[in-house]
């Protein structure tokens, strides 16, 4: 059995880290955001799981576990503003990942609910299995000067080194990939004035940490969220920049190509909710 937590379908998958705003009216969610104000400030339960819907665009119209990717990521809340008619306009920021197992109906709590098992633990193992991979043979040695096998700790500070140097490699490529994008988009005028500044503000934050490059990436570029889901399912930092750097490339050839924006398929849904 894994843990039970508060879903919030969305539109698009929620990644660590990434700011959430939410405006919050339906009955249920509202209860929601009142269930979680009750808890104590300090409480490591003010959260909610947001999954990306996969069918249609409301989750009732088919069975919910079907209509919702198995991976999500908690939103933890930071701020509750209410409003005159009763609902929220809160924020929320992007935690851990989770899978999702099962997704619970009932009447009382009247939103939905996961039960879920955490992603941290597979997360250490796979980034820790990906920083070698392909950087050492089984069983194959590493000689020091004068033709002694090198220690098993001097081997290990070499595979390191290794890895934080083609890792910071990859990193770069992405960065400058999607310096380039957000140049495109803006000759196109799909972006604020405002919102490229916010964007070169938060690349130039991130220069120096791979993992947070690779989940702002996920979040800002115009993606399909099949595309975005399977970024954040990828467990590791290595391979999820892997994979942006040639989902940038993709997208920048059809911008220079075709000179225009992918616009949302939500965008044209009737009627649309963020609930």
């Amino acid at each position: 059995m894994g843990e039970l937590i508060p879903l919030f379908p969305l539109g698009t998958p929620l990644f660590p880290g990434v700011v959430l705003p939410l405006h919050v009216f339906e009955p249920r969610y509202r209860r929601l955001v009142d269930d979680l104000q009750a808890l104590p400030e300090d409480s490591e339960r003010r959260f909610f799981g947001v999954v990306a819907i996969r069918q249609g665009w409301e989750v009732e119209r088919v069975a919910p576990a079907e209509a919702l990717y198995d991976v999500g990521c908690t939103a933890r809340l930071q701020m509750v503003r209410p409003q005159a008619d009763g609902g929220f306009r809160v924020v929320t920021v992007g935690g851990d990942r989770f899978r999702l197992l099962d997704v619970v109906v009932a009447d009382d709590p009247p939103y939905l609910q996961g039960e879920v098992e955490w992603l941290a633990d597979e997360e250490a193992a796979e980034e820790a299995a990906a920083d070698t991979e392909g950087l050492v043979l089984p069983g194959a040695g590493i000689a020091a000067p004068g033709g002694v096998p090198a220690c098993d700790d001097e081997l290990d500070e070499v595979v390191s080194s290794v890895a934080r140097d083609s890792l910071a490699v990859l990193a770069q490529g992405v960065q400058d990939l999607f310096s380039d994008y957000v140049g495109e988009v803006a000759e196109l005028g799909a972006g604020s004035g405002g919102e490229d500044a916010e964007r070169a503000a938060l690349l130039a934050a991130v220069a120096d940490d791979p993992v947070a490059l690779s989940w702002l990436v996920a979040s800002a570029a115009l993606l399909t969220t099949e595309d975005r889901q399977a970024l954040l399912a990828e467990s590791t930092t290595r391979r999820r920049l892997a994979a942006e750097s040639r989902l940038l490339r993709r997208e920048l050839t059809l911008l220079q190509t075709i000179g225009a924006v992918p616009v949302p398929l939500q965008r044209f849904a009737t009627p649309m909710t963020v609930n």
